[in-house]
């Protein structure tokens, strides 16, 4: 089995396990496991596996991997679980929307809306308190601001013309 594919699972079994909240503290953790890396080779292991940081159980940032679907991206509980745990508010513009999220939590939520494929939803820009949604050409962005508040768990308040608004 190639060296990469076992580094990788090493990795990933790392991150569902223990949180680590540095580059440098995952190579540490690999040395111990006999893996030979570089930062660099960390750090595109990290994007191959789609990992993030988030904030973990302390408070602090961690590597965290998105949470396994059904194969085809996110599921729905898992996008309503996202919007209802880190979603703060909701500002569209044109063809695009502003979710704002505690510090730490847009990479995750922007991760799993892109994973789970929302109609009407281009891609994602995350920040660290801020996911910029694009929407595709046909969708407004007040039209997926209100779909994205219906998803959420506890829904955000819109700003007031946006209120009891119909699609």
């Amino acid at each position: 089995m190639p060296l990469k594919a076992d580094r990788q699972r090493a990795l990933a079994t790392l991150l569902r396990t223990r949180q680590v909240s540095s580059q440098a503290r995952i190579l540490e953790h690999l040395r111990i496991q006999g893996f030979d890396a570089t930062q660099a080779t960390v750090s595109r292991d990290l994007d191959d596996l789609g990992a993030v940081k988030v904030r973990g159980p302390a408070g602090r940032l961690v590597y965290a991997l998105p949470e396994p679907g059904n194969g085809s991206g996110a599921g729905h509980d898992e996008v309503r679980r996202m919007l209802g745990a880190s979603l703060l508010a909701i500002v569209p513009s044109g063809n695009l929307v502003v979710l704002r999220t505690p510090p730490g939590h847009a990479g995750a939520l922007a991760s799993t809306l892109d994973r789970a494929g929302v109609a009407g939803v281009a891609g994602t820009v995350a920040g660290d308190d801020t996911v910029l949604v694009v929407c595709t050409e046909r969708t407004p962005g007040r039209v997926m601001a209100r779909q994205l508040a219906s998803l959420a768990v506890t829904p955000p308040a819109l700003p007031e013309p946006y209120r009891g608004a119909t699609a």
